[in-house]
């Protein structure tokens, strides 16, 4: 009598549930991968926004920390009413002040103050600088931020806040300057700011 022998080998049925069980882990495998991609540049996007805002604010507290009680003319002649100001009309600077410590290695013909200016144009947080004091337009724009609603300034003296300042000759600069933006993403972000004097 002769012993049939088993045939190594997998059925058809064995084959076809290990390619739907691998297809099942692949699939998985891709989902995950995906969303751990996906992850990564919504991680690396709000980082980069983060410092974003982090220079903004270490720019504002510089140029605030330097304020100057030093008067300019406006690109039209005129003389600006403060030293240090917020927007008076739509479409102006949102903040407007002259700095100390503009540092002048070449001993180029300008003054060591610099005008400063803070501008929102299409959602885009701007720093703009002016190489005189008095009658120039200010240039070189510097991308601080987008994503920007709204900004507000207001300023603190003698324990009250508004949207301007009285300024005398005794305290021509505001206590601290506090700065309100709405930004896409965070919400309304709200920054205190010290003035150089004070």
């Amino acid at each position: 009598m002769k012993i049939a022998k088993a045939r190594a080998g997998f059925t058809l049925v064995e084959v076809l549930v290990s390619l739907l069980i691998f297809a099942l882990l692949a699939a998985a495998g891709a989902l995950v991968l995906g969303q751990t991609i996906d992850t990564r540049f919504a991680v690396q996007s709000n980082v980069e926004r983060t410092a974003a805002l982090q220079r903004t604010r270490a720019l504002l507290k510089a140029d605030l920390a330097q304020a100057s009680d030093r008067r300019t003319r406006g690109p039209s002649g005129r003389p600006l009413p403060r030293a240090l100001m917020g927007a008076q009309a739509p479409g102006d600077p949102v903040l407007v002040l002259v700095r100390n410590g503009w540092s002048n290695p070449d001993a180029a013909a300008r003054p060591s103050l610099q005008r400063v200016e803070y501008r929102l144009t299409d959602g885009r947080l701007e720093r703009r600088v002016s190489s005189y004091l008095d009658g120039a337009r200010a240039e070189n724009a510097q991308l601080l931020y987008t994503g920007v609603r709204d900004v507000a300034v207001t300023f603190l003296q003698d324990g009250s806040e508004a949207p301007a300042f009285i300024s005398t000759s005794a305290r021509p600069l505001p206590d601290a300057v506090r700065v309100i933006m709405t930004l896409d993403g965070l919400g309304r972000v709200e920054q205190l700011f010290l003035v150089a004097a004070a």
